[in-house]
C-alpha cells in the first residue's frame, strides 16, 4: 500500500519541490553576488512520465538558469523568486495534504476492520 504510484509520486514532488525552495532560497541569498547565476530545479516532466510508466519514482535535477545577466553577470530576479518561491509553498501544501488525505484513509480502513 505504501508503495503505491499515486505514494511514491507524490513522495517524489515533495522531494522535489522541498530542493526547488532551497535553491530558491540560494538564489535569493546571491541576489548581488558578481557572476553568479540563478539555480532551477526540474522534475515534473520527468515525474508525469514516470507516473504514465507505473512507477512514480524520480529525482529532480537542478540547473543553471539561461536568464539574461545584469552588468555585473548576475541574473537573479527577485520577482521571478518570489513568485516561484509562492508557488512552490502552495504546490508543496496541496502534495502534502494528498499525502495525508491518502494516510488517513488507510487510518480509517484499519479501525473499521
Amino acid at each position: 500500500m505504501f508503495d503505491s504510484v499515486t505514494i511514491t509520486a507524490l513522495t517524489s514532488a515533495l522531494d522535489g519541490l522541498a530542493l526547488r525552495q532551497r535553491a530558491i532560497a540560494d538564489n535569493i541569498a546571491n541576489i548581488n553576488t558578481p557572476n553568479y547565476h540563478a539555480k532551477r530545479v526540474q522534475f515534473e516532466e520527468a515525474l508525469a512520465r514516470s507516473v504514465d510508466a507505473g512507477d512514480g519514482r524520480v529525482g529532480a535535477t537542478v540547473g543553471t538558469s539561461l536568464e539574461p545577466t545584469r552588468l555585473n553577470g548576475n541574473n537573479v530576479n527577485l520577482d521571478t523568486e518570489t513568485l516561484s518561491s509562492v508557488d512552490t509553498m502552495l504546490r508543496y501544501q496541496f502534495a502534502t495534504q494528498a499525502v495525508n488525505g491518502s494516510f488517513s484513509s488507510m487510518r480509517t480502513a484499519m479501525r473499521t476492520s
